[in-house]
């Protein structure tokens, strides 16, 4: 039978309820489902399983006979078929016609194939009969709903909705799923405060399993010690495992992440720092950037990116975080044990990180600021830099309008020296299209003095219930570098 889903599910109402749509449609359904490992998709596909009849499949790294049996023994259970278990089938082709064959109804039977990727390495006949089948048989038949589950970002992209897969322009509605917000992860941790939800998300992120892991009965660097600090620990060796499970050549890709942790965001810095040639660093860049586990990013200013200005930042919290304090001090770490790590190691550089944490969060939370205020201009959203300056959070706005935001989380000298800083900031911006210029300060705490300043935001203000968004407000595509 399949895994129960977990009983803490948290959120992803827009997406169950996509599915459910799906499922109710009079016709035939076809929903690829991908994002990066541990973002919670097996846990929503079983959320919408539940009390539904469906063949619940998670691919796996074993010879495709073995699967397809192991396919057709899920099935027997499901749908009380019993000589299924048994039934000849030398190829997938036979095993799904079969399955869906003794499907009477009433709606639709659900055919989940989970981790497909790993599937398709040991059948890669699989997906020109998943084609075969949708075209001839499935598509009209109004009998079932087809979910097709990775976690291989780039794999997904090219051999089920890319032009070059037999399944391109096949699906009838998608999810990419993506880590939650920092407002939805708050959820995992109703009790902290606000101060502590923001910590937890800048460690965890928005991954379920992550953010699971860490209890509301503990204060944040308890929490850091026992999951990520402990030897025998969940979350020890997870982006060990991680890595090792989607990559070869290990070594390379934590030589370049440690690179990045440690301050490292240009191809050239990273390349001395590790000794790689540019050409083998970019197909690196390729395999992280495909994951899902770095970005990149460019100055902005509306005016299209240079290739030369790119720079590369390690976007998972917890690769981020475990690169730059647990890694570098696994000797430590062992030798003198988590309290004593983290009071020598980690606590001095903390407060540091938690600000860098800080800028993104700012970024992050914008549109909900502008959703708010009534905005209702299409807007682009991210930071500029250059050899003299460099500005936390830029917003580009269709209405001529640019924001120009400082971030600090630890406490400013003064709000009128913060101010001074930010209009220091503001004169060195390029604003070679004229734009009227917002200026936005962000703190943990807002200071007295600046109670209802026009311009000033705190945490209370980025974790408030959003405003219904007014009509109209987009956020733009962001631009690739030439």
């Amino acid at each position: 039978m399949s895994p129960e889903p977990s009983p803490d599910f948290v959120g992803r109402d827009a997406e169950l309820a996509m599915l459910e749509a799906e499922h109710t449609a009079e016709r035939s359904s076809f929903v690829p489902i991908y994002g990066r490992r541990r973002v919670g998709k097996s846990e929503l596909i079983l959320r919408f399983l539940k009390g539904r009849p469906g063949i619940y499949f998670l691919g796996k790294q074993a010879q495709a006979g073995l699967q397809i049996r192991e396919f057709l023994e899920e099935a027997a259970v499901v749908l009380g078929e019993p000589l299924l278990a048994t039934f000849p089938a030398e190829s997938w082709k036979a095993a799904l016609e079969a399955v869906v064959s003794r499907w009477s109804g009433p709606g639709k039977l659900v055919l989940c194939l989970d981790e497909f990727q790993w599937t398709v390495e040991r059948s890669p006949e699989l997906p020109s009969v998943l084609q075969e089948l949708w075209d001839l048989k499935w598509r009209t038949s109004r009998r079932v709903m087809l979910i097709l589950c990775g976690s291989y970002v780039g794999f997904m992209e090219r051999e089920v909705r890319g032009k070059k897969s037999p399944l391109f322009g096949r699906r009838t509605a998608q999810i990419l799923l993506r880590p939650f917000g920092y407002r939805e992860a708050a959820l995992f941790h109703p009790g902290y405060s606000i101060i502590d939800r923001a910590r937890a998300y800048f460690v965890c992120g928005g991954i379920p399993l992550y953010l699971r892991c860490f209890s509301p009965r503990r204060s944040i660097e308890a929490n850091v010690a026992a999951a990520l600090l402990t030897e025998f620990a969940p979350l020890h060796r997870e982006p060990d495992f991680l890595l090792r499970e989607e990559l070869r050549e290990v070594e390379s890709y934590y030589a370049i992440l440690l690179a990045m942790a440690s301050g490292a965001r240009t191809s050239r810095a990273i390349a001395e720092y590790t000794g790689i040639n540019d050409r083998s660093l970019q197909y690196y860049f390729k395999q992280l950037l495909e994951l899902g586990y770095i970005a990149r990013r460019y100055p902005l200013t509306g005016k299209a990116p240079v290739a030369r200005h790119v720079r590369y930042d390690l976007e998972d919290p917890l690769l981020r975080f475990w690169f730059r304090f647990v890694y570098p001090n696994f000797s430590y770490i062992a030798q003198m044990g988590p309290a004593r790590a983290m009071a020598d190691r980690i606590r001095p550089g903390l407060d540091a990180y938690f600000g860098l944490c800080f800028e993104r969060m700012c970024r992050e939370a914008l549109p909900a600021l502008y959703a708010q205020e009534g905005v209702s201009s299409a807007y682009e959203i991210g930071e500029y830099w250059d050899r003299d300056v460099q500005i936390d959070v830029v917003g580009l706005r269709d209405d001529g309008f640019t924001d120009l935001g400082e971030c600090r989380w630890g406490p400013p000298p003064s709000p009128a020296a913060l101010e001074e800083e930010l209009d220091a900031r503001v004169a060195r911006f390029p604003n070679q299209r004229g734009a009227s210029i917002g200026r936005r300060i962000f703190v943990r705490e807002r200071p007295p003095s600046r109670g209802n300043a026009p311009g000033w935001h705190d945490l209370e203000d980025l974790y408030a219930e959003p405003s219904a968004p007014r009509a109209g407000g987009k956020k733009r595509r962001s631009r690739r570098p030439k």
